[in-house]
This record gives C-alpha cells, structure tokens and sequence, in this order.
C-alpha cells in the first residue's frame, strides 16, 4: 500500500455512543429497571449488546469460527457522553478500559490523532442553552475528556449535532479544531477567501473533503459533513446485515476524481453497532477488515486527515439546525411533528410548556446562585465552571484545592455545605435539559420523568439554601403539559405521582438503612449509595417472627457533606409488613427511656401496642415497605417471599409428579394439555434448572435429565432469565479458569459445562467465555503446545481439554 502521504482514498467511521443519564439524583445510582430484564439496567443491557462487544469484536473465517477477536474502537472515530462514561468507569471496567487504550492505540495507528472525541457535558440541545451554559457545558466536557483519556481533544461531538456559530466560537476559544455535521447542516460553501458563494441546501455539499468555517470575531473551525445516505443505510436500513455489503457502500462513496484526497466518512448513533442491530459490531470489524486487507481505501480519524489535508473550501452553515430534527431544533422545544412512530396521531404540544416551565426555573435558580453565592465565591459562574474538578474527583482533596482557588473567603464546615449545595443545585439545573427529556412521544416516557427528577432534586437544593420555593410556580406550568395517555394526565400529575416518591432526604436515607439491616442479618452497613453512615449503634431483638431494631448514627452526604444525627427503629411483624421511623438525636436519657418502653411492650408480644408507641417516638417520618428505594425493596421482597415459593413450589411438586404420566399420554397423543398441569411442570421445571444454573459446579446429568424430562411434557421455559443464569454460571466457571488458567480442572469443569449447550432448548450468548479462550489460544496455548511435544504431561492433558473447549466456543485454532 502506498504510504499516508500518498494516498487519495480514506475512510472514517464514527459512532456517537451515549444513554441518557439515569441515576436517582438523590442517590447518584441507577435503580432497577424492569424494562431491561434480564439486566439490572438499560446501562448495563446496552453495554452488554453494545459497548462491550465492541472492545471484544469478532472477524469470522469461512466456517463462522472465530479468528480474531478486535477492538473496534482502536479503527473508528468515536465519543461517549462523559455521564455514560462516568458510570461505565465503575459498572463496566472491562469496556472503560479497552476505550482508553483504544485511544492509546490509535494515536500510534493515525499520526499521533487520537480517535476519542470530546462531547458537552450532558447532552443538552446546545443552540437553546445561553451562553453560561454553553460555555460550562464545554469546559465540563473537555475536562472530564482530559481526566479519562490524559490528553486535549482535538475534536468534539454537539448533542444531536445541534450547532449555532455561538456554540462553535466557545468550543475554538477551548482549543477544539472540528467538528462533525450533517449534510443538511451546511447552506453554501466556497474556496477559502475568494470566490462565489454555491448553494448547497438540500443535502447537496460534497461530505468527502473538511470545510473551514468563519467564527465571530477572527477565528474559524474546520467542520466534516458525513455521508448522509451511507449512514442513514447503516443505522435504518439494515446495512449492517452484512461487513461486506458495509465495506462496498462505503468505497462506493469515493467519486472518480483522484485529483485530491477524498474522505468517505459516516456518523451514527454507536448503538448501532450491536444494541439497534444484534451483530452490528462484527459487521463494522468485518467492513473494517476488508478495507484494510484489500487496499480499498485507508482508514483513518479525523484529526489525522485534518492535519494532511485542511480545508481548501469554507462554509456557511444552517444555524439551530441538528441531525434528527428536520426543522431544526423544534423538536426539543415545540411540536414540530417529530416522532418516534409509537403512535402517529399523537400530539407533542407537552414539549413547549415543558421547556418554558424548566426555563422559568432555570431563572429563578440562576437568581438564587448568584443572590446566594456573592458572598461565598470570588466569581460565582467561573466556580460552577471549575466544579467539574470535584465532580470528578468526589474526595476532600478536590473540595479543597476547588475551595482554595474560588471561595471568596475562610471556608468552614457551614460554608463548605452551602457552596455544595449551590453547585449541585447548578449542575441539576443543567441536567434538566438533557435532551432525550423531549425526544420521544410523551410527557409521560422515563426520559421525560428523569428531567423531572433532577428539576426536583435542584428545587429542593433551592428551598434549603434560600427559604424561597420554586416548586407551586413550576408544577403550575408543567400542568399545560398534557399527556396522549389519558391515565396519566398533566406534567403536573406525572410529577406528584412519579416524582416525589423518590425524594430522599436524610430521614428517609435513616429509614432505608434501618429496613435493611433486617433483613441483612443486622450487620453494619458504613455506605450505601452516595451516603456515609457514622457512629452507629444497635441493637435488635426477636420475638416469635416479629423483629425490632432500634439504633442511632450520623448520616453524611458524600456529595454535599450535609449530615444529621438521627435516631431510627424498623419494626417487621411478619411477612410486608415492615414498618421504619426516624426522628432528631433527642436528649440521650430521653431517648433511652423511649428505647425502654418499647423493648418491654414488643418483648411482651403485644404488637398493637408496640406499633403504637413506634409511631409515637418515631414522629418525624414513619416509613413503609413500599419506602423504600428500589434495589433494596427487590431485595427485601426476594426474602419475605423465599419460603412463601418453597411452599408453592412444594405444592407445585407433587401436583406434577403426581400426574407425569398422564401428562405423558397427553403429549403422546396429542391431546391438549389442561393449563393446571401445563403451570404446575413449568414452574417446577424452571426451578429446578435455575437452581442447577446456580450451583457451585454444574451437574451437566442432573441438567441433562431435567431438560429431556421438560422436553417429554413439552415445556416452554422463560428462555431470556434462564439464559441469563445458565450464562453468568459458565462465566463464573470461565472467571475461575482466568485466574490460574494453566489449572487443567478447571478447563475440565468449563468443557463439561459447554457439553449442555446442544441440549439447552435456547441460544447462550458466549461472548465473555469465547474472549478468555482466544485469549489463551493468543498467550498460553502455544507455550502449553511445545512443552506438550516435549513430553510435559499436565500440558498434554491442558491442549487435549483445550482443543475440545476452543471447537465448542467456535475459535479457531491453527
């Protein structure tokens, strides 16, 4: 292949990966979410589908075994949302890393241009954000860039490519060189300085060369227009069925002009590759792979090219215009006629009074900023800009190098608790504007409810800090903003209903733990969530079923350091019905007096009594099971219901075994089987099998005979949650092997647990197994292979179950 310098042809891929946030603003953690069953969360499911699988891609050979595993990031142009990226640190380490290294890894792969690019903060429509905003959206973004990948950006990606010339001025004042648009984005462009203008509205500017746009003032940026029929085939019209079918398109992009280097790029959402489209990331390998090995084209990122090839022609672009909207940034402000195709005759007339009502609070929080922090900050907005340092770093050495370089004056432990409280209220301020908040089709979607929740979160920071409450005047405007469901009413109604039960302040944080500890065998917890629990004592008392926990401790937020000594009891007199109360540290006699009476009343088994004196010492809030925050309440509800299942499953049991041989001969005869039966065998079998999944070695005859035996009745099992077991049992086998991979026993136990798979009535994903077996196919196989032909016994018996277990996990071995 011709070098850099010398070639005309180059192709980049980038992918714009980002969820919107959605932690609990209270708890700084995503709670479960049905919808993402059998996951946790919609996070780790797309991780799962998405992020992870593209670090860990496969190139398949003729025979569909894997030969090679890649990391797709290290090849494609690519940005996360740095709040996506926050959570992935902690949740998904594997995927977080392979992101930094594959930037690593492409600055040596393309001139020293690394891949990464910046983006805003959290993804907040750009144009519709003034200018304070804008600019601490920049800052937050290139900082949080600059803390993960050890580098300045040279490019960064605008939320839904939403761009005013505002917003380009700010990001070159910052250092960023370009950006990326869409087609449509550009109005008319010429060569640089000279010239006549050409018309390019409609889509028509040529997207394979980089254009310089003129800022106000004197600067000027460079902007890349992506192929807009290339990436609408990749993300709507299943280009992505097929790596080669991919590679074609886009080497078809290059016209017959070989006068001047020509870029083919596309810009996707990066879901695409694998969450919208299973398998999209072994598609964009393969692509990727038959560029490169047929000398089609070069693949390259954008700084690379950038620097080889700058603009020779300037643009002029369509301000407040975005790639999603086609009239323009309507769609997160107004019912532009913008849908998601849930149900066309549905209106967006919610979105306007939402954004008003989130505006007019915005004011009124600025106002409350800027009242309250002229006394606490040298410069009040130039603080919010540098909060970013403490958001990342969460310890009390970023508090105090941010309080050395803003505070206005001697920071005391009060100060330090109404500066926080200032900041946070300012970062939900702009939380609230996250854009998947308008995207979709109703007030009442999660997305919508989430901007909510952090409105919520910055009103209460609000009323602590100034005594002033914006909520009457905010839930007056949400009330204009009308739901299509007609069970679900107004904003207004949306937020009373699924809003403030997820308010926590400090007492229900009390109440939280005292409900846990339970249910936890009574041990200590020093940190749950956001939250730091001090100078606890307990004690816990048992009578018949009925359990009575009483104690004290200091509560701390970890983010704004508030803290209260609270006293709290939890009261389980069986089953759900589980009682918690919290009230002030009163006057220690007092409280132990209080302590007495209630000790002697429950010891007493007189349960009315107790529960009456519980509500009366416990004044300040009284809590119940249905309290509590979500995980934990899943939790609590798996152990009430623990031995209520084993006496179903009990009666379930001998229903079925009872009656097998009659469901047999209906089975062989073809004759329906009665409901009753067909439960009874289900769910027995259902159990049986996950509970074999989740035995410390796998039994593959015990999981053998429960499979033929559901098969003789003709079971149909819940496929997804029994996937996810049989799956996260061979990982664990898997993780066993990674840590002393040379342990012969351990391969065994993994090759015996893959036996199952052509009997397991369902497919298993195998992506986490296939990545540590290539890996030792890489790095241990061919050093157990020479020490096996030398006549080293444990290597032989190592390549003889290895071989066996590689053929199962279909990676190739040469």
């Amino acid at each position: 292949m011709n070098g850099v310098n010398d070639m005309k042809r180059f192709v980049c891929i980038h992918g714009h990966f980002y969820q919107p946030p959605r932690e609990n603003p209270w708890l700084e953690a995503i709670e479960v979410q049905d919808g993402a069953s059998p996951y946790h969360d919609w996070n780790k499911r797309i991780t799962a589908e998405c992020y992870a699988a593209n670090a860990a891609s496969r190139i398949l050979d003729e025979q569909g075994r894997i030969l090679r595993i890649v990391n797709n990031y290290e090849k494609m142009s690519f940005n996360f949302g740095p709040t996506l990226l926050s959570w992935m640190e902690t949740h998904s380490p594997f995927a977080y890393q392979a992101l930094l290294d594959a930037d690593q890894r492409s600055r040596e792969l393309f001139s020293g241009h690394g891949s990464a690019l910046a983006q805003p903060y959290n993804h907040m429509i750009m144009p519709l954000a003034g200018r304070r905003d804008k600019e601490t959206q920049i800052i937050w973004g290139l900082r949080d860039f600059e803390h993960r990948f050890g580098r300045e950006p040279e490019g960064m990606w605008l939320p839904e490519t939403a761009v005013d010339l505002e917003t380009l001025e700010i990001m070159a004042a910052h250092g960023i060189r370009f950006t990326i648009l869409a087609p449509r984005q550009a109005r008319r462009t010429r060569p640089v300085l000279e010239g006549t203008w050409a018309d390019v509205d409609g889509e028509r500017i040529d997207p394979k060369v980089p254009y310089s746009v003129n800022l106000p003032g004197e600067g000027s940026m460079a902007l890349f227009f992506y192929d807009g029929g290339i990436a609408k085939a990749v993300a709507f019209e299943r280009l992505l069925s097929s790596g080669e079918a991919m590679a074609e398109r886009l080497i078809s992009g290059f016209s017959g002009d070989e006068d001047h280097a020509q870029l083919v790029h596309i810009a996707t959402d990066g879901e695409s590759y694998g969450h919208h489209h299973r398998f999209g990331d072994m598609a964009l390998a393969y692509a990727i792979h038959i560029i490169e090995t047929r000398g089609s084209a070069r693949i390259t990122n954008y700084g690379e090219f950038l620097a080889l090839h700058p603009p020779v022609r300037e643009v002029e672009i369509a301000e407040n215009t975005s790639w999603s909207c086609v009239h323009g940034v309507e769609r997160w402000k107004a019912d532009c006629g913008c849908h998601t195709g849930v149900n066309p005759d549905w209106s967006q007339g919610w979105r306007a009074p939402l954004r008003d009502a989130l505006d007019r609070l915005s004011g009124e929080l600025a106002a409350i900023f800027e009242e309250k922090g002229a006394g606490a900050f040298r410069d009040a907005w130039a603080a919010r800009n540098g909060y970013i340092s403490v958001i990342l770093g969460r310890s009390e050495e970023s508090r105090k190098a941010f309080f050395d370089r803003h505070a206005a004056g001697t920071v005391d432990q009060e100060t330090e608790r109404i500066i926080l409280r200032l900041l946070e209220m300012q970062r939900h301020a702009m939380l609230m504007y996250t854009s998947c908040g308008w995207f979709f089709d109703d007030v009442s979607g999660i997305e919508t409810v989430q901007v909510m929740l952090y409105a919520a979160r910055a009103v209460e920071l609000a009323r602590e800090i100034s005594g002033r409450d914006p909520e009457p005047a905010f839930l007056e405007r949400l009330a204009y903003a009308q739901s299509n469901r007609r069970d679900m009413g107004t904003g207004r109604e949306i937020y009373e209903r699924a809003v403030r039960h997820s308010v926590a302040g400090l007492s229900k944080v009390a109440a939280h733990h005292a409900m846990c500890l339970l249910f936890r065998n009574n041990d200590p917890i020093d940190r749950f969530y956001c939250y730091r629990v001090e100078d606890e004592t307990l004690e816990v008392k048992e009578a018949g079923k009925a359990s009575l926990l009483l104690g004290h401790a200091r509560f701390v937020s970890e983010v704004t350091l508030d803290a209260e000594d609270l006293c709290f009891g939890a009261l389980n007199l069986g089953d759900h019905n589980l009682t918690a109360g919290v009230t002030e540290m009163d006057d220690p006699e007092v409280s132990e007096a209080v302590k007495a009476e209630l000790w002697e009343v429950f010891e007493a088994a007189d349960y009315h009594e107790t529960l009456r004196r519980f509500d009366r010492s416990f004044h300040l809030e009284i809590h119940s099971l249905k309290s509590l925050f979500r995980d934990e309440q899943r939790r609590i509800l798996g152990c009430i219901l623990e031995s209520t299942l084993i006496d179903v499953e009990g009666v379930y049991r001998r229903l079925y075994e009872k009656h097998i041989p009659l469901m047999r001969f209906l089975i062989d005869a073809e004759a329906p089987l009665p409901k009753a039966l067909q439960v009874a065998a289900e769910f027995v079998l259902h159990t049986e099998l996950k509970r074999r999944f989740q035995e410390e070695v796998m039994d593959p005859e015990r999981i053998g005979s429960a499979l033929e035996e559901a098969r003789a009745v003709g079971v149909e099992f819940e496929e997804d949650s029994l996937e996810f077991d049989f799956r996260k049992a061979i990982e664990k086998t898997a993780d066993r092997l990674r840590e002393e991979p040379d342990d012969v026993e351990y391969l065994v136990q993994l090759d015996s647990a893959l036996s199952l798979l052509v009997s397991l009535p369902f497919s298993v994903n195998l992506r986490s197994v296939q990545n540590l077996c290539y890996e030792l196919k890489e790095d241990l196989y061919p050093d157990m292979s020479k020490r096996a032909e030398a006549g080293h016994e444990d290597a032989r018996k190592w390549v003889e179950t290895f071989i066996p277990v590689s053929e199962k996990l279909w990676v190739r071995i040469d």
